[in-house]
């Protein structure tokens, strides 16, 4: 923090997982909980507890009650728009839980209130936050790849099905399934290794292979199948997203498949090329030269490490930046439209069995 004086006062929409999460990281960075909300009454007294902190059923109750500098919102999707807006109204800096919406009409109010709200909205791609990635990034802005041309992205699960009869396997409260829950990841994290270009066309194939089968076999115990289980979304999606200058992403996102399991990430670029999973440490450069004989070269980074990954980096740059007064330039609303424009284009290319256009 700029000033470690300065205390953030945060409010928590949704006391979840994610919810206990962001208290957790705002906590252990010095920060104050104040309050939380969620129609639990449960989980309500729980947070209460942990953090010391006033609790309300209406998220509405607590922004007109409390003094707070920012809201995190870590709702299921279906509910992001009415929390996120009614903070940014208030003037409230907000981090929302990914995917921005669960669908891109309400994404897109979400991105209008953001716009004239006096207060900031950061979303929640906590995977750009990765030993691998900030030296990737530092590697790029001199110039070591190039053009960066292709990028193949893959978020795959041998088995991996959220709990069935959650909202992650609703439709009405996602959005939709394993491209909205895992795929919007791998989405943000492809765009943000080409710096984000324009995304102009998408093609797509989505299926439920698994979460419909009553022979499903789930070693992890991710089904947790329940009473009145629904699931009436997509395990797996398979898709082309072309960009401005003709730059590719190959798209591959799975609960569940039987293949193993991968967080690989492959760049191409016209200098060079490299190697990275998704959150993880290590990085491969390839490239070839004429150095002494024609020759490839491969580097991989070792011995290295940066502080605060994932989800306590992420909450870290969060509250830094309400402390400091400066709106994030990580993780904006408006690449994250663009991310949910490219949800939208590959359930639109999927149903229609064409390519579509984004705008």
């Amino acid at each position: 923090m700029s000033n470690p004086n300065d205390r953030v006062r945060l409010g928590v929409v949704g006391l979840g997982f994610m919810g206990q999460v962001h208290a957790s990281n705002a906590a252990d960075f010095g920060h104050e909980v104040v309050a939380g909300a969620d129609l639990v009454a449960e989980t309500r007294k729980a947070f209460a507890e942990s953090y010391d902190a006033t609790t309300y059923e209406q998220f509405e109750a607590m922004y007109d009650a409390e003094d707070l500098d920012a809201i995190a919102v870590s709702t299921p999707n279906a509910f992001h728009e009415d929390a996120v807006v009614a903070a940014l109204e208030r003037g409230y800096n907000v981090l929302c839980e990914k995917p921005l919406a669960n669908d891109l009409e309400s994404a897109e109010r979400i991105a209008a209130a953001a716009a004239d709200a006096d207060g900031f909205c950061m979303v929640n791609f906590h995977n750009r936050l990765s030993t691998a990635a900030e030296a990737f990034k530092d590697y790029q802005r001199e110039g070591h790849f190039g053009e960066i041309t292709h990028v193949d992205a893959n978020y795959v699960r041998r088995r991996g099905i959220p709990g069935v009869g959650s909202w992650f396997t609703s439709k009405e409260l996602a959005g939709g399934g394993a491209v909205v829950d895992i795929g919007v990841h791998a989405i943000d994290f492809a765009l943000y290794l080409m710096e984000y270009p324009s995304v102009e066309e998408v093609f797509a194939v989505t299926r439920t292979e698994f979460g419909d089968r009553e022979d499903y076999v789930d070693p992890g115990d991710w089904y947790a199948e329940t009473e009145d289980a629904v699931f009436d979304v997509e395990d797996s999606a398979t898709a082309m997203i072309r960009c401005e200058d003709d730059r590719t992403i190959s798209l591959e996102v799975t609960w569940a498949a039987n293949q193993p399991e991968s967080q690989r990430f492959i760049v191409r670029g016209t200098e060079a090329g490299a190697e990275l999973d998704l959150g993880g440490e290590e990085l491969t450069m390839y490239r070839s030269g004429k150095q002494g004989t024609d020759h490839n070269l491969d580097a991989t980074l070792t011995e290295g490490s940066i502080e605060h990954t994932g989800w306590p980096g992420s909450d870290e740059r969060f509250l830094d930046a309400v402390a400091a007064g400066e709106p994030p330039t990580l993780n904006t609303v408006e690449q994250a439209l663009t991310v949910q424009r490219v949800i939208d284009g590959i359930y639109r290319a999927a149903e229609t069995g064409t390519s579509v256009s984004i705008e």
